[in-house]
């Protein structure tokens, strides 16, 4: 099969790979559309030490099943699918208590560290446990699919955030999980989202997926203006969704006394706490990791459109193209947010192009 392969820090070639074998449980899925996540744009070159070659990358992903193991009992050959990024256990106490994203035997698909090493979705095939797969709608495009674990991420980030109807929240940073968060935040119940970033139009399409106010913090102080949006008091609640000590900072500085602070982003290991912030405006401060069995959850929300992800997809590319995109995406392509690779071509289903030619 043909894979995207990456051979050293910041070199990925096409090549021709063995199929993947499966386990008796396992299935084999042709992969038709799979995201290139920030997060592969940051390991690539080797500085998160969890994308260590040689390794196919890639975990956002749909697809239609190619084979089944003789013990899968929820599939057959022809299924159109999507699937969780995190390979857990099922059998280890966190499963086993509900938390499926702490599994103490996680493995993260595309992912290659110290612990584990995970064959990815940037070939034609991939093997996943039949544990970790959910049927998709026929309604449901293998583009916007594969769009479903980025979107897993918001929805568990919102679930753990505590909010009341009308409530007042801050997202800092309008990336894609930021956007997506903004759209999540809004179907929870939040009345007041306030989006921060540092570029307009990112601010723009926060405006359009729902945010009510925005701010540039180039331009404007974040703090300040939150206050004066929420009588001096404060928001109820902030996300942080980069993983960046400035951010972070923020996020401490723009809630109420008593609110909350919800961590996503983890772009850097360590951040600074403002210790006596936290500790005497009595601070809630939520992990997010991941998410936790939220995604047919999300696959209802993609299908009945009440998350749109269509806008945040700058272009679709083949597997060829797939490692100039990355180039591209490592060097900060100004608008560039979230890009479709399609690993098995075929002339019946998202073959429409947006925007490819940037």
């Amino acid at each position: 099969m043909k894979a995207l392969l990456l051979t050293e820090p910041r070199k990925l070639e096409v090549t021709e790979l063995p199929q993947p074998q499966i386990g008796p449980k396992d299935l084999l899925v042709s992969v038709r559309a799979c995201g290139i996540c920030g997060s592969d744009i940051h390991g690539y070159d080797g500085s998160s030490g969890r994308r260590i070659p040689p390794l196919v990358m890639g975990h956002e992903a749909a697809g239609v099943v190619a084979a089944v193991g003789d013990q899968v009992t929820r599939f057959r050959v022809g299924d159109r699918v999507t699937f969780d990024s995190t390979v857990s256990c099922g059998e280890c106490s966190s499963c086993r208590s509900g938390s499926i994203n702490l599994c103490e035997n996680r493995q993260v698909l595309g992912v290659a560290c110290q612990e584990f090493r995970r064959q990815g979705a940037f070939a034609e095939l991939v093997a996943v446990p039949q544990n970790i797969a959910y049927h998709i709608p026929d309604s449901l495009s293998f583009d916007h699919a594969a769009m479903i674990e980025a979107v897993s991420i918001a929805v568990h980030a919102t679930n753990r955030t505590p909010r009341s109807l009308g409530g007042s929240v801050v997202v800092v940073g309008s990336g894609m999980i930021g956007l997506l968060c903004i759209q999540t935040l809004r179907l929870s119940g939040f009345s007041k989202i306030i989006a921060v970033d540092l570029e307009d139009e990112k601010l723009a399409l926060a405006r359009q997926l729902g945010a009510t106010h925005t701010i540039n913090a180039r331009n404007v102080d974040p703090v300040n203006q939150v206050l004066e949006w929420t009588s001096g008091r404060g928001a109820d609640a902030a996300m942080e969704v980069v993983g960046a000590n400035k951010p972070v900072q923020t996020c401490f500085e723009v809630v109420r006394r008593g609110g909350s602070v919800t961590l996503v982003g983890n772009l850097t290991p360590k951040v600074e706490l403002p210790l006596q912030i936290v500790v005497t405006r009595e601070l809630s401060v939520y992990g997010s990791c991941a998410s936790n069995g939220e995604i047919p959850q999300c696959i209802e929300l993609l299908a009945s459109g009440a998350i749109q992800v269509d806008p945040l997809i700058t272009a679709r590319a083949t597997l060829d193209e797939a490692a100039g995109w990355f180039d591209r995406l490592y060097a900060g392509e100004k608008g560039a947010m979230k890009v479709i690779v399609r690993p098995t071509k075929t002339n019946t289903e998202d073959e429409t192009n947006t925007e490819d030619e940037k």
